[in-house]
């Protein structure tokens, strides 16, 4: 498999600078900034029902939705089983991204799905030579922790 291009990341780049949904990575990134995040980035691509990762889980991979629709769940202390949906544009494993801890819930593809991951070695590598990039990702990566963990309904979503 060849190396991914500028052109192969438009889908994603689409998708996160329109998407409207509450919780989205709204990219504040440039073209320019997309051109040098392309090398760091990995294309995975899910069918239906293909977990993405479990619930206890030690990576802390950072995915970003170009297409398709994610389900988040998870069994809490009273056995119930808590869903959402993460959608085209935003991401999923921001939690263990920052927090260096076990996976809070598990993502499986509700449809198929198309995500782009990046490692947590990718990352420090991005870090170290484009700081300014590796701080605009970052940023961005925490405004969706954010927003999931103001909002009691999507809190779970924080993987």
């Amino acid at each position: 498999m060849s190396a991914p291009t500028f052109k192969d990341l438009s889908a994603l780049i689409d998708a996160m600078t329109t998407s409207v949904a509450t919780d989205t990575a709204q990219s504040m990134l440039t073209a320019a900034q997309w051109e040098l995040l392309v090398p760091y980035l990995q294309p995975i691509t899910l069918a239906a029902s293909e977990v993405l990762f479990a619930e206890g889980a030690l990576d802390r991979n950072l995915y970003m939705v170009e297409y398709g629709s994610l389900s988040v769940h998870y069994q809490d202390a009273k056995e119930r089983i808590r869903l959402a949906l993460v959608g085209p544009g935003s991401i999923v494993g921001e939690g263990a991204f920052f927090a260096h801890r076990p996976r809070r819930a598990t993502v499986q593809a509700a449809a198929a799905s198309r995500l782009w991951c990046l490692t947590a070695m990718r990352f420090s590598e991005l870090a170290n030579r484009q700081p300014v990039l590796g701080l605009a990702l970052v940023t961005m990566a925490g405004q969706v922790l954010a927003r999931r963990a103001g909002d009691s309904r999507r809190r779970v979503a924080s993987t």
